[in-house]
C-alpha cells in the first residue's frame, strides 16, 4: 500500500514545474554538490606533493579533519538559516565562502595556513551539502524526488572515481595548487545558474512561504519579491554553542588514538568539555525563541528514527570506505588503482538502486523499503568475514556492488520520506538534522573502528597494533620473509573482518531504530496533484 497523505498547515501544494524550467537549477545543484564531493578525493592524492612543498607531515591529517569538522558543525546552523531566510541566499553565501576558501588554499604559504583555509572551505561546504538536498526536495514533488536524488548520488559516485585521478594528474603534471583553483570555474558557473534561475516563494512575516507555487516555478522575477516582514531573531548563542560542542567532540574523535592515547588528558579533557557544552547547548536551545536545533527534531518519532538510522549508516560506511582499500592492497596484494576499483563498485549500484527505490516505496512504504535495504546490508556485512583468505578481488567487489544497492534502498527512502513529513519552512532544519547525524556517525565510526582494528592487530602480533604502519610495511614485501608476510596479511585480514562485524552491528542498530521508533507509515503531507 502507498504512503497515506495528511494535510497540515504549511504543506506544499505547488504543482511540479516543467522539466525545462528546472533543468538549469538541477545543473547548478549538481555542480555545487560536485564541489563538495570532489574535495576530499581530489586532495588526498596530492598530499605527498603538498607536504613536499609546505612541510608539516606531522599535522597534514588536519587538511581533512579541519574540513570535516567545519562541514559537520555548520550543517544545523545552515539548515535553520535556510528555513529562516530562504535557501537561495544560504546556498549563494556558502558557495562564495567555499570559493574564497579554495582561492586562499591555492595561495597558502605553509601547512598551518593551508589547514586554516581548509576550515574556511568547510564552512562553505556545510551550506553546499545541506542546502542542495533541501532545494532538491523543494523543486520536485514526492514521486519525482528519487530522480534528482539519484542524480546527486551519481555526482558523489563519479567524484569518488574521478577525484583521485584528477588530483593525481594535477599534482603530478601541473601544480598541487590547481586542485583548489579548479573549483573556481565550476563554482562560478553554479553561482551564475543559481542567481539567475533559482527563484523562491515570497515569505510571510514569520518566515514561511506565501506563494508556494513559486517554489517550483524557478525563473520568474516576480517570485523573488518579498513583502515587508518583521525582524527575524537569530539564535546566535545556540549557533555558537552547537559549533563549540561539535568542534570539541569531533576533535576528540578524530585525534584520539592518533595524536594522543584515548585515556590521556587531552582526550578526556575534550570529551568532558564536549559533554559540558552539550548540556549548555540544551539549556540555551530550550530558552531560545527560534532555536538552531529545535526540540521537535527529536520529539517527532519519524525524524528521530531517521536521525538515528542515518547516524548508524554513517558509522557503518567507515568499514568499506576506510578499511577496504587497505584490505585490497595488504591482503589481496592489489595496487592502489585496482584497490580503488574494488571500492568503487558500490558507487555504481548505489545511485541506480536509489533511482529505482520509488518503485518500491510507493508500493510498500518508506519504512518497509528502508528495513528491506538495511536488512540486506546487514547480511552482506556479515558475509565479509567468510570470504576466503586471500581470495580473489571479484569477491569483495561483488559484495560491495550488492551493498551499494542495499544502501541505496535504505538511505534515499528515509531522506525523501522525512522531507515529505514536514512543511517547507521546516524542511531545511530537518534535512540538516539527518545529514548532521550521518556526519557524526562517520566521525564516531572512524575512531571506533580504528581502535577495533588496532586492538585486533595488537592481540595477533603482540605490542601496540598500528594498521597504517603494518600496511606500509606490506607495501614492500621484499624486505620480509614469506612466512612473516603471510602472518601479517592474516592479521590485517582478521582486523578488517572485525571491523565489518562492527559495521554489521551498526546496521543492526539502524534496523532496530526503524522497527521500534519509526511509524509504520510516515505521516506524509498532502501535495496538490499528488496523492501517496
Amino acid at each position: 500500500m502507498p504512503e497515506p497523505s495528511t494535510t497540515r498547515a504549511g504543506a506544499d501544494p505547488a504543482p511540479a514545474p516543467s522539466s525545462d524550467r528546472r533543468r538549469p537549477v538541477v545543473l547548478a545543484l549538481m555542480l555545487a554538490m560536485g564541489l563538495a564531493a570532489l574535495d576530499g578525493t581530489i586532495v588526498s592524492t596530492a598530499v605527498p606533493q603538498i607536504v613536499g612543498d609546505l612541510g608539516g607531515l606531522s599535522v597534514f591529517s588536519w587538511l581533512f579533519s579541519g574540513y570535516l569538522l567545519a562541514v559537520t558543525v555548520t550543517l544545523p546552523v545552515y539548515g535553520k538559516l535556510s528555513d529562516t531566510f530562504g535557501r537561495k541566499p544560504v546556498l549563494v553565501a556558502g558557495t562564495v565562502l567555499f570559493l574564497v576558501g579554495s582561492l586562499l588554499c591555492a595561495a597558502a604559504w605553509d601547512m598551518a595556513s593551508l589547514i586554516a583555509f581548509r576550515v574556511v572551505q568547510g564552512l562553505g561546504g556545510g551550506a553546499l551539502q545541506g542546502t542542495v538536498q533541501t532545494i532538491a526536495a523543494d523543486l520536485y514533488p514526492l514521486k519525482e524526488r528519487p530522480r534528482i536524488q539519484a542524480r546527486l548520488s551519481s555526482v558523489w559516485a563519479a567524484s569518488s572515481v574521478a577525484g583521485p585521478a584528477v588530483g593525481g594528474l594535477l599534482a603530478g603534471y601541473a601544480d598541487w595548487r590547481w586542485i583548489f583553483l579548479i573549483n573556481l570555474p565550476v563554482g562560478l558557473l553554479a553561482l551564475w545558474l543559481i542567481t539567475r534561475h533559482l527563484a523562491e516563494p515570497p515569505r510571510n512575516r514569520a518566515g514561511g512561504p506565501e506563494a508556494k507555487e513559486a517554489v517550483r516555478e524557478a525563473g520568474g522575477p516576480e517570485a523573488d519579491r518579498t513583502p515587508p516582514r518583521a525582524r527575524v531573531r537569530i539564535d546566535w548563542a545556540g549557533a555558537l554553542a552547537v559549533f563549540a560542542t561539535g568542534a570539541l567532540l569531533l576533535t576528540a574523535l578524530v585525534q584520539g588514538g592518533v595524536a594522543w592515547p584515548w585515556l590521556s588528558a587531552p582526550s578526556l579533557g575534550l570529551l568532558g568539555g564536549a559533554a559540558a557544552l552539550a548540556a549548555l547547548t540544551v539549556v540555551i536551545e530550550r530558552r531560545a525563541a527560534e532555536p538552531i536545533i529545535p526540540g521537535w527534531v527529536w520529539r517527532r518519532r519519524t525524524i528521530a528514527a531517521v536521525n538515528l538510522a542515518l547516524g548508524a549508516l554513517g558509522l557503518l560506511m567507515v568499514a568499506p570506505t576506510v578499511f577496504l582499500p587497505t584490505y585490497a592492497q595488504s591482503v589481496l596484494g592489489l595496487g592502489p588503482i585496482a584497490a580503488g576499483f574494488v571500492l568503487s563498485s558500490w558507487t555504481l549500484s548505489w545511485p541506480i538502486a536509489a533511482a529505482l527505490s520509488n518503485r518500491v516505496y510507493t508500493r510498500i512504504g518508506f519504512r518497509l523499503t528502508a528495513v528491506l535495504g538495511i536488512s540486506l546490508a546487514l547480511i552482506l556485512l556479515l558475509a565479509f568475514p567468510f570470504l576466503p583468505f586471500p581470495g580473489e578481488p571479484w569477491q569483495p567487489a561483488l559484495l560491495m556492488l550488492l551493498l551499494g544497492g542495499a544502501l541505496g534502498l535504505f538511505q534515499l527512502p528515509l531522506i525523501v520520506g522525512v522531507q515529505s513529513t514536514v512543511p517547507y519552512e521546516e524542511r531545511g532544519t530537518t534535512t540538516a538534522s539527518v545529514l548532521f547525524c550521518r556526519q557524526v556517525g562517520q566521525s564516531v565510526g572512524a575512531a571506533l573502528f580504528g581502535a577495533v582494528a588496532n586492538g585486533v592487530l595488537a592481540a595477533r602480533l603482540g605490542g601496540s597494533g598500528d594498521l597504517d604502519a603494518l600496511a606500509r610495511s606490506l607495501d614492500d614485501p621484499g624486505s620480509l620473509t614469506a612466512e612473516t608476510t603471510d602472518h601479517l596479511r592474516r592479521a590485517v585480514d582478521a582486523a578488517v573482518d572485525y571491523v565489518y562485524l562492527g559495521a554489521a552491528a551498526a546496521a543492526a542498530l539502524a534496523l532496530l531504530a526503524l522497527l521500534t521508533l519509526a511509524p509504520r507509515r510516515f505521516p506524509v503531507l498532502a501535495e496538490e496533484g499528488e496523492r501517496n
